[in-house]
């Protein structure tokens, strides 16, 4: 059984499972867990493995555009040392008083390669969900894509201190605030764009029809240009933990005037059996596997 099959039998078993975070009354809860191997390059600080990683479910407390209230996080290693463990619980408190939430501990334990599970939590009256994108809508995205597969090359270039900066992102919890009043539909573009824009298609029944030239494309891959499909790599890498909208293009632009980050229309959302396009053709469901090498 791949993830996918996975996640759907969960789905099938779990009524409340299908967005990023959970709602149970006017709470949102979400939870991740990474590994040493398949997530955190070498070089990679302890600061940065606790900011990334209470960092990612933070990310799906922005997409349920709820307001971040506090995190904590399980850190299994095979051994216990005061500068790795002091390193990333002050990683996991700043990214959290980042976006003004509070880092209240968790639990140690003893594991054979270093694995960190995490959770966040957060409040909102009206969660934004993934299932009400609608035909005439249009798709947009926060900021840029790519930035991870960026730091993943710095890090095999052995330019960790290049690579640290890109790897620790600032979840977008305020502009999830904000875009919450007005989108349809959101998501967080942590398993890539194109995934997910599978995956808001699956939950609202919608198709897309997606302008190459319009993806912002992070400017560290793009100038990594070495005969590599730089779109495909952003649009498929993944762990960028953009947001991922859909809304009426009259609301666009006052929108953009209230955010704190780039907002980029991306595309239209148009009738499922359109399918999910890039420049007219079939995009392929392409994107972010966990657990991979």
């Amino acid at each position: 059984m791949d993830e996918r099959a996975a996640l759907d039998l969960v789905g099938s078993l779990v009524d409340a499972a299908g967005d990023d975070a959970a709602v149970v009354g006017d709470t949102v809860l979400t939870i991740d867990m990474l590994h040493e191997e398949t997530d955190f390059p070498a070089g990679t600080t302890p600061y940065t493995m606790g900011w990334r990683s209470v960092g990612a479910s933070l990310s799906d407390v922005a997409a349920m555009g709820a307001r971040a209230t506090g995190t904590v996080a399980v850190y299994g290693s095979p051994t216990f040392e005061a500068d790795p463990l002091e390193g990333f619980v002050t990683g996991a408190l700043d990214v959290s008083q980042s976006v003004g939430a509070e880092y209240v501990g968790g639990d140690l334990d003893g594991h054979q390669e270093v694995t960190v599970a995490t959770t966040a939590i957060g409040t909102t009256h009206d969660p934004v969900l993934r299932s009400t994108a609608s035909p005439g809508e249009v798709v947009c995205v926060t900021g840029t894509l790519g930035r991870s597969a960026a730091a993943v090359r710095f890090f095999e270039a052995g330019d960790t201190q290049r690579a640290n900066e890109h790897f620790r992102f600032l979840p977008r919890v305020d502009a999830g605030l904000t875009l919450a009043a007005t989108v349809t539909s959101m998501m967080d573009s942590s398993d890539g764009l194109a995934r997910s824009l599978y995956q808001l298609a699956e939950a609202s029944d919608v198709g897309f029809a997606i302008e190459g030239d319009r993806v912002p494309v992070d400017g560290a891959l793009e100038a990594m240009g070495d005969g590599t499909d730089v779109l495909h790599e952003a649009m498929t890498y993944g762990e960028d933990f953009e947001l991922v909208a859909t809304m009426p293009e009259r609301a666009v632009e006052s929108v953009r005037d209230s955010l704190d980050v780039d907002l980029t229309v991306v595309g239209q959302v148009t009738d499922p059996e359109d399918g999910i396009l890039l420049d007219g053709e079939p995009l392929a469901d392409e994107g972010w596997t966990h657990g991979r090498a």
